[in-house]
């Protein structure tokens, strides 16, 4: 089977019903994403297959042929960038095992929706779970994030005016 992970074209030879989540991490040896209930409700797991947020404990590699599969490794760009910094800043992490599903959850959400509202955010946020509870601080970040994106935004567009 053939899909690009993390913007790399990879072949894998693995039974037809492995998940995903396993042949990232034991075949491929990405290890962001994590196993946490394996049933597709934590989140710890979460990657993006073309944009679109996918439970990795729950997508065979079948599923994912012709299709980009990004995890938290190969979250770049200023959207990346921006969140990142921001869940630093906030202290966002505590234990830090949910973070991979969370920070590539809160990318897929600011490629979508450049400024959420809370309403927006814990919405797009509820297939992640945080055992420590940090949902305040990482709304927080989201909202930081979006707000730094939406300057750098608005000094390209008035650089760009400036030509």
């Amino acid at each position: 089977m053939e899909f690009v992970v993390n913007g790399v074209e990879r072949s894998v030879d693995v039974p037809a019903d492995m998940p995903l989540l396993w042949v990232l991490r034991d075949t491929l040896g990405i290890t962001g994403p994590k196993y946490g209930c394996g049933e597709g409700l934590c989140g710890a797991c979460m990657v993006l297959m073309d944009g679109e947020r996918a439970h990795a404990c729950q997508v065979t590699p079948d599923q994912c042929a012709g299709k980009a599969v990004v995890t938290v490794e190969g979250q770049t760009g200023p959207i990346a960038r921006a969140v990142m910094a921001a869940w630093d800043r906030t202290e966002a992490a505590q234990c830090g095992f949910c973070q991979p599903g969370q920070i590539t959850s809160a990318c897929a959400l600011l490629a979508r929706v450049p400024r959420p509202s809370d309403e927006e955010i814990d919405a797009a946020m509820r297939h992640n779970l945080c055992r420590c509870g940090t949902y305040a601080r990482m709304r927080q970040a989201i909202h930081l994030a979006a707000a730094e994106l939406a300057g750098a935004t608005q000094g390209e567009e008035a650089s760009h005016g400036a030509r």
